[in-house]
């Protein structure tokens, strides 16, 4: 609300204040929107940013691995697949023991490109850890660990985790 032009102050309840899921789902879409203006003219891959990392690291990794290692559902994974391959960041390939299974690459291109777009991401990072002292990202970076341990060990618990 505003008051004569000027913000007013909103109530945040406890029961948000308290929450670590609501605070890591609004320091995502903050640090999402901010990092969107950081590196901006990589067409849609600095949202996969991560993904594309994902790959670079496991050359060859197929679809579904991919998929579970970034928390998404296969058919989730397969459009913004298919975008990157336009773009040209990746070429999937069938796995030569097994043509069902779809290898993800970074194309020659997309590595180069990648390189390029990392350097504005540890601008971008640099920018959100200002003030926190190499002790303390470390200890975020551990505690950020633990929870993504429990929700892993949750997701693939219910059974709708995916273990091939």
């Amino acid at each position: 609300m505003e008051d004569g032009g000027r913000k007013s102050e909103i109530t945040e309840p406890a029961e948000l204040t308290d929450s670590v899921s609501y605070r890591i789902r609004l320091l995502q879409i903050a640090a999402y929107k901010s990092f969107e203006r950081v590196v901006a003219g990589h067409g849609t891959a600095p949202r996969y940013f991560g993904l594309l990392k994902m790959v670079e690291a496991n050359p060859g990794i197929s679809q579904a691995r991919l998929a579970e290692a970034i928390f998404l559902d296969r058919s989730s994974l397969v459009p913004i697949l298919e975008t990157l391959t336009r773009e040209g960041w990746i070429e999937r390939h069938p796995c030569p023991n097994d043509k069902r299974v779809r290898q993800v690459f970074l194309t020659g291109d997309g590595r180069t490109r990648l390189a390029r777009l990392e350097h504005e991401v540890l601008r971008h990072e640099a920018m959100m850890t200002t003030g926190l002292s190499a002790m303390d990202r470390t200890r975020l970076l551990q505690l950020l660990s633990k929870i993504d341990g429990n929700l892993r060990s949750a997701f693939s618990d219910d059974g709708n985790g995916d273990d091939t």
